[in-house]
């Protein structure tokens, strides 16, 4: 949806998949000739089918061939976590692996599997040519892989923990009207929103900025926290597409009014486009060309100042956009190695306290597991969006990756009748928390930073919501700034209104902030 945000994005394709509940066997392949790749068409009826009755798509539980094709249909980037063969395959990983002496000989042992069954066909191929990006602080090799033989042999190896491609998802087909919808991407759409009427759409604050809609006491009690408590001291880092270079509400303007000697990096770990694995072009910077991440940052972080744009729930929190993909749906190899690249560095920064990220894709991406778990060991709390998409699909898709992880606080949207779901938001067990993100009486979503100038924009959707959360909790943890990832949690749920029985659809439903910081009593 290059003409929607990702509110009204990541069709079917953000519009992804469904997880952390065990799934049952994948849905069986057809037998297919093994000399010959599966179609774009077969392979994505394999995953839709697989997703439609399991809940979630692992290329661990796909055939060989299902990989292979796959490859073929897509850049052949494979990412292969490899592992000491004392080392259980499901073991947590040891934070020095890649430095340790026995998994260094584990990778080194794997890549020449690799490369000998490689060279079968390519004898002139070099170590140095297989390689796709630079390594990381996981054990993992991403690198180009051509053969079947290739995937069959990492299978068959005690030394691999998995071998998955990260450049295919199933949004490579227009035939079919799922699959034109998967290939929405969340962009072009972060303007002003024309029309908008003080007293209703927004409450004009004192110092003249825009408080939206949603702000109000009825339905989160965010006015009456920032009394208590407006993020001071914590520092959230959004995963996104990063932030508009035109916006000075996330640039030169990012203290102004109440907003005050807090602190603002605009960092990039999206890697620079490849063509067979060799990187081509300049390197890509900070700035949002896309609009989602923009926005998400002005939910969550957005000045109380004086210009009259919208304010952010935590407006005195500290920030850092990171433009981890191009759109919101994870789609491209790149994209998985930037989004991994940005929970490595979150997990390192000592001073980030919490993680939002509302993009996703379908079927799962174990180095991105990897690298959320680095993160969440290192005590982060991280927000992903449970899932935005199309009314239709919205429906019967649930809980999207990698919101699905047990490691992920998953958060959805609701309607201001506080008992459904926005049109576009998915729902399922794994939900945490909601949000309200849409008016039942005109379908009216949240203000927020536009990517230029100070009338605001409307984004709605499980990011929106997720954003928004994470901005709650950096308001949370500011007042107590001692306590534990678990315990600003147990806060959160404790001052939500499923509290004392937590909804299949909606998990604990929406969160009263005034009571979470202590302004009201529950």
């Amino acid at each position: 949806m290059r003409t929607l945000t990702l509110a009204s994005v990541t069709g079917l394709a953000l519009a992804l998949a469904a997880c952390q509940h065990d799934a049952a066997d994948q849905v069986p392949a057809p037998q297919p000739d093994p000399t010959t790749a599966l179609s774009l068409r077969q392979l994505d009826e394999q995953i839709l089918g697989t997703l439609r009755q399991t809940g979630e798509f692992d290329w661990n539980k796909a055939s060989a061939h299902t990989v292979w094709s796959a490859l073929e249909q897509s850049d052949h980037v494979l990412s292969v976590g490899y592992r000491p063969a004392t080392v259980r395959a499901t073991a947590a990983l040891p934070e020095d692996a890649r430095r340790s002496p026995e998994w260094q000989q584990a990778r080194q042992q794997v890549l020449a599997l690799i490369l000998a069954q490689e060279q079968l066909t390519r004898p002139e191929l070099t170590a140095e040519k297989l390689a796709v990006f630079e390594p990381n602080a996981l054990p993992v090799l991403t690198v180009t892989v051509r053969e079947l033989s290739t995937i069959k042999a990492l299978r068959e190896s005690g030394l691999v923990r998995y071998a998955e491609p990260i450049g295919y998802e199933p949004n490579r087909q227009p035939a079919s009207r799922a699959a034109a919808i998967l290939s929405s991407s969340g962009c072009g759409s972060n303007t002003a929103t024309a029309g908008l009427v003080a007293g209703s759409d927004y409450t004009v604050l004192s110092n003249g900025s825009k408080s939206s809609w949603n702000q109000a006491d009825v339905y989160h009690g965010i006015r009456a926290a920032w009394g208590q408590s407006t993020g001071r001291g914590t520092k959230v880092l959004i995963i996104d597409t990063g932030a508009s270079g035109t916006q000075e509400n996330l640039g030169a303007a990012f203290n102004q009014g109440l907003s005050t000697g807090r602190t603002l990096e605009r960092l990039v770990t999206l890697p620079r486009n490849t063509i067979f694995g060799i990187p081509y072009g300049d390197a890509e910077t900070p700035n949002d060309a896309c609009g989602h991440g923009t926005g998400m940052a002005g939910a969550c972080a957005a000045p109380r100042g004086t210009d009259g744009a919208s304010v952010g729930i935590a407006y005195n929190a500290n920030l850092i956009t990171v433009r981890a993909a191009e759109d919101v749906f994870l789609d491209a190899s790149r994209e998985v190695q930037g989004v991994t690249d940005a929970y490595l560095l979150a997990g390192n920064r000592a001073d980030v306290r919490i993680i939002s990220m509302s993009m996703g894709r379908l079927t799962s991406a174990s180095q991105m597991t990897d690298a959320i778990r680095y993160a969440y060991g290192k005590g982060k709390l991280i927000f992903c969006a449970a899932g935005t998409s199309f009314d239709w699909s919205a429906g019967f898709v649930g809980v999207i990756y990698p919101a699905s992880l047990a490691e992920a606080v998953a958060v959805t949207g609701v309607k201001d009748n506080l008992t459904t779901r926005c049109d576009e938001c998915h729902v399922g067990p794994d939900v945490e928390f909601t949000v309200v993100m849409q008016r039942t009486s005109n379908n009216l979503r949240p203000l927020t930073l536009a990517q230029s100038g100070d009338a605001p924009g409307t984004i709605g959707g499980s990011s929106m919501a997720t954003a928004s959360l994470a901005g709650m909790a950096a308001v949370v943890w500011s007042k107590y700034p001692t306590e534990t990832r678990a315990q600003i949690q147990s806060r959160l749920i404790a001052a939500s209104s499923n509290r004392s029985s937590r909804d299949p659809n909606f998990g604990w439903g929406r969160v009263n902030l005034a009571s979470a910081v202590g302004a009201l009593t529950n």
